[in-house]
């Protein structure tokens, strides 16, 4: 079976008579050429005043590398060169030509077929879903568990000792860095460096080469794709969603000057955005930005997402950037642009989750909470807001005695940021995390004050200094007992918060196994000291796996915790929570208590609103100082008792029945769920 874009007639549609045809689609050129190697050149002809271009072509094999070569006029905003070997932007495969090549990459013909063996995508209600955002490579490079030559493979993260961990620790959704093809930034190549991440694609079609095993890629470039495919199989068999982190708002072709490898070649003139004295319009930070104003660019990202659902099986896509791809001709953010609205209504489309970086870094970039029905956002707000609470205004209550704010925002988070998304959206508009790929690690929140990126070859540079982080009195490791029993209460009050929040959580990958990037926040370089996920066995390694695995089920078994909704006054709304606030003292939490300093204790009882589970309810209790209080916990009519079921202080007593009216100490900042007898 060939995989084949006949809906666009864009890059090769091969025949059962062994025929094929090509298409691609350029407005600007004036010649284009296809060349099969070894097998000869076709010339394109164009389709009338169309930008499409078209050949039919005898005797192409799957294997078959080839490349094109188009001409037209010059100008400032045009790089033609008909003599420069460009990638299919339709290529399903991608591999690297020889060394003595004029290119560095050439496409591949691909077949595509695969036995999918009647597995279905899983079925993951969105209130469900908890999150990991995981490196192909770094995930498993450094796993004893998994044969070395699958190490840092598709391959590895289909192995049965990686989907046991993601099972063990309640992942319903895996979240890929881009694993599209891509190129290491030429600057980083001239320094003999590595990009680690992958957020520099070369292709849309083709899944990355180097991710695969040695063996796979002896098999070519159906080889690799044919690996991508299994990993989805095995990771849907176990229940195990896909999701692709995206990059459409830029290519590998850098800015002016950079290295032309595909689109700046075929027709940069209306592929990338430009302003009025002809040097690109970058949105990015990455020296071009795609124009999907243009239809045929948006017709390329819209293609190559219903490539990925349907002939990939992919379930889902978080888009890098995506405030970039929803400006319009004249650059201004649309959140009614076509291509999202393309997004959220195209068939092929509906079956998948859409989350959004809902950013750039051009001129009124921050968009989060702009993007409207069927579309998740990134809740940077949430990772703001939760890394003050439980480190900064610790730290700040440790040095002078009490920290900057009280509880509000923290109780706006934990309830799903409804000051952001707005009432109609409900609280799974927001993806909450505290870390990402890009940022400190957990456990280096909890131990550094400053990023240490001197390894990146940037002079310290680079990475954000605004991290919101507290050391706990010592900067990196420590062997001091009192300073590791307060990082390990920080990593689990982080923890706590994140998965016991209203909204979709993610845990960035490795957090669970309490890794280290030794204060580099901005590990894109990749570093076998820096970057792999540490599966050595430690005792803080398993604890922290625990604490993790504890809070999912924990998730799993409350709806109360995971509303769909957000609830009105008055109203009876399915699927939303019933929430009752209640001070230090057991009664009604006062005006004045949720934003002064000196407030840092709420008690929280929710109610689920049954729609699709039994009706359920919890108290879940903050207290966010260092100082010893005594809370009284609820009483209610309807509740008799409390059980702690689950606490962020290391050694509580679990499973107790407390009476409503008792007296719960807690003993320093901390997070504590009860669950009602």
């Amino acid at each position: 079976m060939y995989e084949t874009a006949i809906e666009t007639n864009q890059g090769f549609v091969l025949r059962a008579d062994g025929t094929a045809r090509f298409a691609m689609r350029s407005a600007s050129a004036t010649r284009a050429t296809l060349v099969v190697d070894g097998r000869g050149a076709t010339s394109l002809e164009r389709l009338g005043d169309s930008d499409l271009w078209t050949a039919s072509v005898d005797d192409v094999r799957v294997g078959d590398t080839y490349h094109l070569l188009v001409d037209g006029p010059s100008g400032p905003r045009h790089d033609f060169d008909g003599s420069r070997p460009l990638l299919d932007p339709y290529a399903r495969g991608i591999v690297p030509r020889a060394a003595d090549s004029p290119a560095r990459w050439t496409s591949v013909v691909v077949d595509g077929a695969f036995d999918w063996g009647g597995v279905p995508k899983p079925t993951v209600p969105l209130d469900r879903a908890v999150v990991y955002e995981a490196n192909v490579s770094t995930l498993t490079a450094a796993n004893p568990a998994v044969p070395e030559h699958l190490r840092g493979t598709y391959a590895g993260i289909a192995h049965a000792s990686t989907i046991a961990h993601l099972r063990r620790i309640g992942v319903t959704t895996l979240e890929l860095l881009p694993v599209q093809a891509f190129d290491t930034e030429r600057w980083l190549r001239d320094a003999g460096r590595e990009n680690a991440w992958g957020y520099n694609t070369l292709g849309f079609f083709a899944p990355h080469a180097g991710y695969a095993s040695a063996g796979a890629r002896e098999q070519g470039a159906d080889g690799v794709l044919r690996e991508f495919k299994g990993m989805v199989r095995l990771l849907h068999e176990a229940g195990i969603q896909v999701v692709l982190d995206v990059v459409y708002n830029h290519t590998a072709e850098e800015g002016l000057g950079g290295p032309t490898t595909s689109l700046r070649g075929i027709d940069g003139a209306n592929r990338y955005r430009w302003a009025a004295d002809d040097t690109y319009f970058d949105t990015t930070g990455c020296g071009n930005t795609l124009d999907t104003s243009v239809e045929a660019t948006a017709d390329l990202v819209l293609d190559s997402l219903r490539y990925w659902a349907r002939e990939v099986q992919v379930d889902g896509f978080r888009f890098d950037l995506m405030a970039s791809l929803a400006r319009d001709a004249d650059h201004a953010f649309d959140p009614a642009h076509p291509v999202l609205e393309r997004i959220r209504h195209d068939p092929d489309l509906q079956d998948v989750l859409v989350i959004a970086e809902p950013w750039d870094v051009g001129p009124d970039g921050w968009r989060t909470g702009h993007f409207g029905e069927r579309i998740t956002e990134w809740n940077d707000g949430f990772r703001d807001v939760v890394r003050r609470f439980w480190l900064t205004d610790i730290a700040e209550e440790r040095r002078n005695g009490a920290p900057h704010t009280g509880i509000g925002r923290l109780a706006d988070a934990l309830t799903g940021s409804r000051s952001l998304f707005g009432a109609d959206r409900g609280p799974l508009a927001g993806v909450n995390f505290v870390t990402a790929h890009d940022g400190f690690t957990m456990l280096d929140l909890v131990s550094y004050d400053d990023k240490h990126n001197a390894a990146n070859g940037e002079d310290d540079r680079d990475g954000s200094n605004d991290n919101n982080s507290f050391n706990h009195g010592v900067e990196g490791t420590s062997s001091d007992r009192g300073v590791r029993a307060a990082r390990g209460r920080s990593l689990r009050n982080l923890f706590g918060t994140l998965l016991l929040s209203a909204g979709v959580p993610m845990i960035t990958a490795g957090d669970e196994r309490a890794r280290t990037q030794h204060g580099n926040n901005n590990a894109y370089v990749r570093s076998e000291d820096l970057t792999p996920v540490d599966w050595s066995d430690g005792e803080d390694a398993e604890s922290v796996t625990e604490s993790v695995a504890a809070l999912t089920r924990l998730r799993a078994a409350h709806p109360a915790l995971r509303p769909s909704r957000f609830g009105v006054d008055g109203q009876v709304t399915p699927s939303a929570s019933r929430m009752s606030w209640y001070g230090p003292d057991g009664g009604p939490m006062t005006e004045g208590a949720w934003n002064e300093p000196i407030h840092r204790a709420v008690q929280y009882f929710v109610e689920s609103t049954p729609e699709h589970e039994p009706y359920d309810r919890v108290l879940v209790v903050v207290h966010g100082s260092g100082r010893t209080r005594d809370l009284t916990l609820p009483v209610r009519e309807d509740v008799l008792a409390y059980r702690l079921a689950w606490s962020s202080e290391k050694h509580r007593d679990l499973d107790r029945h407390r009476p409503a009216g008792t007296v719960f100490t807690a003993y320093g900042p901390g997070i504590h769920v009860f669950e009602v007898v």
